[in-house]
């Protein structure tokens, strides 16, 4: 197959077409972006900043156009997806400013008759391979970065998003910048190991699966080049007894089913004193009861379809398995017309008797599938919070500061919350532990992986 095809979730129709870029196109690309990157390098960082800035400035300019268009390939409610374009900005935005305090020399004590230094230097051209579910947050998280610190990037989209891609590419060009720094290639998974390989890929940063994940290590073996690698998520929550009940509630649902549940940071897993647990559920059925799961171009949709309709047999394996199990899901699915079998859209699930040998509690399930357990103590919670192979956030609800940050301490995780969740603060850095991958994005320990450190020491005579 030569070509690529985007098949819309809403209603199956096919949205568009777009030819695999070739080998020749591809070679091209490389060699454009190793020279660009060669004289963006030695423009000032004020002048890169400014330039970046004014990038953003023309992606927000076109938000509505690219709002719909996420909406139409990946199928989220048109209500919410102005929002990726809000916080595309706030991202970038955060990271251009902090530029100069991230990207500053270092300077060690004085020493008599030496001068010592540490710049930091681009590394090369930076390979971003973004996924579908959030096209654009997932990708501004290296792109800006990246291009503010002298790289060139490349940007490998989802079949599934393609537009997003040439979108970003063409407001980018749109503002100023110069040819070849950023652009897109639309690329099978081999044609991305075989790009890896070449020379002139120095950074891969890549938003996906464990099993992507493990191809992209794989496929740079003997490189030598950095990687950051964002993959899966099985992320749990603690509701403590001393928690605002009503927050918890409302923010963990939408935290379960926003985006219809793809997303690698949702909750998956919520863990509830078992002195409030019966309330819990019984406002958590309500307020699930009452999503709109429909089409996401209707504005008073609030539940769009997953993805595909591969991927939406797959959530409703996981929700069987559960229930074969002995879980009890408390949602009646009839309740939602559209959730028919063999559809993209699928209703949402609270399961309870849940244990931790089921999918839906050890795997990602990427679905709005929750399951929640009752448990008896802060130490039980701790440890079935742990009881995964994943770590990229979790979450406790307490008004007790200190009791959330001694549970913080030791729940295996890249980001703990209290009170919130299925957030990103781009001030922090965006990390994971055990399977969810390696590397940093977004703050300024963001900047590390894309640039290299070089020391200089001067010795006066």
């Amino acid at each position: 197959m030569n070509e690529l095809i985007t098949i819309s979730p809403i209603d199956g129709r096919e949205l568009l077409r777009r030819p695999y870029t070739s080998e020749t196109d591809i070679a091209r690309a490389l060699r454009t972006a190793r020279r660009a990157q060669h004289e963006w390098a030695r423009v000032p960082l004020a002048q890169r900043c400014a330039l970046v800035s004014a990038c953003v400035d023309a992606v927000v300019a076109r938000s509505d156009a690219m709002a719909q268009a996420i909406t139409e390939q990946m199928g989220r409610p048109i209500r919410y997806t102005p929002g990726e374009l809000r916080g595309f900005e706030d991202r970038a935005r955060h990271m251009i400013a902090i530029a100069p305090e991230a990207l500053a020399p270092i300077y060690p004590a004085k020493q008599d008759k030496l001068d010592r230094y540490i710049l930091r230097e681009p590394v090369g051209t930076v390979l971003t391979v973004a996924p579908w579910n959030y096209p654009l947050l997932t990708a501004v998280n290296s792109i800006v970065p990246a291009l503010v610190a002298g790289n060139s990037v490349i940007l490998k989209h989802s079949d599934q998003t393609p537009l997003c891609a040439e979108q970003l590419v063409e407001a980018f060009s749109a503002a100023g910048l110069p040819e070849g720094l950023f652009q897109y290639i639309h690329a099978t998974h081999d044609t991305i190991r075989q790009i890896i390989q070449s020379p002139y890929i120095d950074y891969v940063s890549f938003t996906g699966s464990v099993r992507g994940g493990t191809a992209i290590e794989e496929a740079a073996t003997g490189r030598f080049i950095g990687k950051g690698l964002e993959l899966g998520g099985n992320d749990p929550a603690y509701v403590r007894a001393d928690a605002d009940l009503g927050h918890a509630v409302d923010t963990l649902v939408d935290g379960a089913f926003f985006n219809s549940g793809q997303s690698c940071c949702g909750i998956q897993r919520i863990y509830v004193d078992q002195t409030i647990y019966q309330d819990f559920i019984d406002r958590a059925v309500t307020l699930t009861e009452a999503y709109v799961l429909d089409d996401p171009m209707n504005p008073d949709t609030t539940l769009g379809p997953v993805v595909r309709a591969k991927s939406a047999a797959e959530i409703r394996q996981v929700l069987d398995e559960a229930l074969n199990r002995g879980a009890r899901n408390l949602i009646d699915s009839g309740k939602f017309a559209r959730a028919e079998p063999g559809s993209t859209y699928v209703a949402p699930a609270l399961l309870t008797d849940v244990n931790h040998d089921m999918l839906v509690m050890n795997e990602e399930c990427f679905g709005p599938v929750v399951g929640i357990m009752a448990v008896p103590s802060d130490e039980r919670a701790i440890e079935l919070m742990n009881d995964s192979n994943y770590g990229l956030t979790a979450s406790v609800f307490t008004q007790d500061a200190d009791a959330a940050v001694r549970i913080g301490s030791q729940v295996q995780t890249g980001t703990f919350f209290m009170n919130r969740c299925d957030s990103l603060d781009p001030a922090l850095a965006w990390t994971g532990v055990k399977n969810t991958g390696h590397g940093i994005s977004l703050s300024t320990l963001g900047y590390q992986a894309l640039t290299r450190a070089k020391s200089f020491h001067l010795r006066q005579l």
